[in-house]
């Protein structure tokens, strides 16, 4: 108890240091601080999940160290010193959860234990539309569900805490996943204001997992799990430097996530390496019977998609070069091409150019689908929830009601433009969702793949992070690769590909339906070849 109680307090005089001080003495006090409680309870900066189990079943930690550990880090870097703001709230619970995983768990059980879960201890953030039926909230940013609470645990929740994963918190996000408002800026929301990119504190950590990978970036917990609808796992991950896996629909139950749309939405692994995003992914994955989407699974046998991370992944892979995804930014360019540079020396058979015969075809019916999604599905979970508000049509009249809270510098014309649909069985819809599957699908991915018997499209997931901006909101310079995949409802993998001038940008490769196991491989060939992944040193601007 000695040594604890002035290892505590050791970080407490950090604290107050770095408080006293500012500019470039924060970051200083900062590193300091962290590698004390680093060196204090032996965890690893960036442990990988192999690193937490290997530490946890050698005594180097146990599991209430590392929820320390974690814990210190977000009051040090993301509460205070760099500010990145990207978790809402630290499960209140973590504490006595992470002793409790601890009780009675000597080196050699702790050793059976890390075997027989495959995330045991394992620190995990979850993206706050992810419903917990315990003492955290899941409010998607918004002032509107605080106070009301989730009847239980989403599915993979539920999984998480049987494969032993420690909750560690919940992270901000682009309000309601960025479906309010067509001038939105990412990663802000009423509840949680904006979230900062730790790579440079002036610019945006886009998409709506905004605070889900600007968190892993930083260190805040080892892997966090994300959502997409369309780029909201692959957009945070490319611009923070992550792996993210936006798997096939129906490959991860939806079931307790507050939702977009049914033919879209999925959740998915945000991780600091390719192992690390697979492992998550193995957990996640499997047949839930409240989630139709998910049916081919369950007379399938759970993969491990761990099996697949192997380093000669690209040998043979016939790979399709997407320039029309490209050439909006000669830096992006530069790095791109040394990317399929490095998998055409790692075996891989390029293509180049290759494009979606369909691209930007199908931009208009994605977007009617969506409003007429979100309504159904909203208005279904809520009144699910049951707890007020219970529609979309109350979330319009509470945010008018506090405008001030909610509305300062966007506002909702996608909720009133959803709430003006009508019912799923809508001629429009069901023509809208049919004519972008197969533009998407079919004759889009597929039918790239099929022309030259290829495995796996590839283009830049998007260009570097853009400076946050409350006026004019969100401004993309390119890329855009992930509505095809989304629409389709295909696999989409982004993997770190290199820096533009201090800014992390990411390689994409989508497949057919249900080819997670071969971009899995190929995007583990490429970041053992490339090891293009940099770790950020929380800068104030880039200029």
């Amino acid at each position: 108890m000695v040594r604890l109680n002035a290892g505590r307090k050791r970080v407490a005089l950090c604290l107050a240091a770095m408080f006293r001080l500012s500019g470039v003495f924060v970051t200083t006090v900062l590193a300091t601080c962290a590698n004390d409680a680093a060196a204090r309870d032996s965890v690893p900066t960036e442990p990988s999940i192999i690193e937490v189990q290997q530490g946890l079943a050698a005594g180097r930690f146990d599991v209430r160290a590392l929820e320390r550990h974690y814990e210190t880090r977000i009051n040090a870097i993301d509460r205070a010193g760099a500010r990145i703001n990207s978790v809402l709230e630290i499960n209140p619970d973590a504490a006595q959860i992470a002793a409790t995983l601890d009780t009675g768990a000597d080196q050699r059980a702790r050793a059976k234990r890390a075997q027989q879960q495959r995330l045991f201890g394992v620190p995990i953030l979850l993206k706050d539309n992810i419903d917990t039926g315990d003492r955290m909230q899941t409010t998607a940013g918004s002032l509107a569900l605080i106070g009301s609470k989730p009847p239980r645990d989403a599915f993979i929740v539920r999984r998480l805490r049987q494969a032993g994963a420690l909750i560690l918190g919940k992270t901000n996000l682009s309000e309601w996943a960025n479906f309010r408002s067509t001038h939105s800026t990412s990663g802000w929301s009423g509840r949680g204001g904006q979230t900062r990119n730790p790579y440079a504190l002036n610019r945006n950590p886009c998409g709506s997992s905004s605070g889900s990978g600007a968190a892993i970036a930083a260190d805040l917990a080892v892997a966090a799990v994300g959502t997409e609808t369309d780029g909201s796992i692959v957009c945070p991950s490319s611009v923070n430097a992550l792996v993210g896996i936006k798997p096939t629909v129906g490959l991860v139950s939806r079931s307790g996530i507050i939702p977009i749309a049914a033919s879209q939405d999925t959740a998915g692994p945000m991780a600091r390496s390719v192992a690390d995003a697979a492992a998550l992914l193995s957990v996640l994955a499997g047949y839930d019977p409240d989630d139709p989407a998910t049916e081919p699974l369950k007379l399938q046998t759970p993969l491990d998609y761990t099996q697949f991370l192997n380093r000669d992944g690209l040998k043979g892979v016939r790979i399709r070069v997407m320039r029309q995804h490209a050439g909006f930014h000669d830096e992006v360019d530069t790095v791109f091409n040394r990317a399929i540079d490095t998998l055409r020396a790692r075996g891989a058979i390029i293509v180049d150019p290759a494009d979606i015969p369909t691209q930007g075809k199908f931009d208009a019916e994605e977007q009617t689908v969506l409003l007429y999604e979100f309504k159904d599905g909203i208005n279904r979970y809520l009144a699910n929830r049951g707890a007020t508000p219970r529609s979309l049509a109350d979330l319009i009249v509470f945010n008018n009601n506090e405008h001030e809270r909610e509305m300062p510098i966007f506002a909702q014309e996608l909720f009133v433009n959803a709430q003006a649909k009508g019912p799923i069985t809508d001629k429009d819809y069901v023509e809208a969702r049919e004519r972008a599957r197969r533009l998407a699908g079919v004759e889009g991915i597929d039918a790239a793949l099929a022309k030259d018997h290829l495995d796996v499209l590839v283009a830049p997931t998007m260009g570097a992070a853009w400076t946050n901006d409350w006026v004019n909101g969100d401004h993309f310079l390119g890329g855009g690769v992930s509505s095809a995949p989304a629409i389709a409802g295909y696999p989409h993998i982004t993997v770190p590909m290199g820096l533009v001038r201090g800014l992390p940008v990411g390689l994409s490769l989508v497949g057919a339906a249900w080819s997670e196991p071969r971009l899995i491989a190929c995007a583990y060939a490429f970041e053992q070849a490339s090891h293009a992944r940099q770790p950020p040193h929380f800068p104030t601007s880039v200029p």
